[in-house]
């Protein structure tokens, strides 16, 4: 059975290009970013860790951890780093687990029990399953799964608007609307009352449906007036919105 949004991520020790180490303990309360894909000296994969590379530092910054895996072993991997720099421009530096037995990907379901012990005599396309991004919180829950097909390469900066989202959401009672951006108005979550609601956010908030209110991003998001606000939810919903019982203008 496959992995569901809230399971707690297998532990597991593993050799990476960094040496050897337990994943838990490697984490450890940082949120994580594993991600896989099928083999070294592809074409797409050759692409992915030098771009995740690019944007190390803005992960680094959000408390985050990147750890890629393949299942050649580290050996591989290591000869494979040249490539990497010469077609991206960045060298990764964060670990790449040698995964050569498969132990790993089956263990996060990547590949089926049944698929063997060896990366050896098999082809790119019976590992195509391995190109999976788990996002993990420091408490090693997955919050957030990505699966990918052999012939599109990962979209990390997505990936890193996922994380915003994630971390906002898990700070504050909020939840974010579609193509959310870090900065954004969000909308408060179901869970809160009105009555609670309207001491959290004294300015109100705009309405378009009784069950939907927007607020501006809480503790160091871009403030918005009620003008704003209403111009924001015109422009995401086409329509105009009702203020929320309470609410100041």
């Amino acid at each position: 059975m496959g992995f569901r949004i809230g399971d707690r991520a297998p532990d597991f020790t593993a050799e990476t290009t960094q040496g050897s180490i337990s994943f838990h303990d490697w984490l450890g309360d940082s949120w994580g970013v594993l991600f896989s894909h099928p083999r070294d000296f592809t074409p797409v994969c050759t692409t992915e860790p030098g771009s995740l590379s690019k944007l190390e530092t803005e992960f680094t910054k959000r408390s985050a951890k990147l750890i890629g895996l393949s299942v050649y072993p580290v050996s591989d991997h290591s000869r494979w780093l040249p490539d990497i720099r010469e077609v991206t421009g960045f060298l990764p530096g964060y670990p790449l687990i040698g995964d050569h037995d498969l132990s790993v990907a089956k263990r996060y379901d990547m590949l089926p029990a049944e698929a063997g012990d060896a990366a050896t005599r098999r082809t790119a396309a019976t590992e195509a399953t391995v190109r999976t991004v788990y996002l993990i919180g420091p408490d090693k829950g997955i919050k957030a799964m990505l699966v990918y097909p052999m012939t599109s390469g990962c979209n990390f900066d997505e990936l890193l608007r996922l994380l915003d989202s994630l971390q906002r959401t898990a700070k504050c009672k909020v939840a974010t609307p579609a193509n959310w951006k870090q900065g954004e108005d969000v909308i408060i979550a179901g869970s809160v009352s009105d009555e609670d609601a309207r001491r959290q956010y004294p300015g109100g908030w705009a309405s378009p449906k009784r069950y939907l209110r927007i607020v501006p991003q809480p503790k160091g998001g871009a403030r918005r007036g009620p003008e704003r606000l209403a111009a924001f939810a015109v422009g995401v919903f086409g329509r105009d919105t009702s203020w929320g019982q309470g609410a100041q203008s």
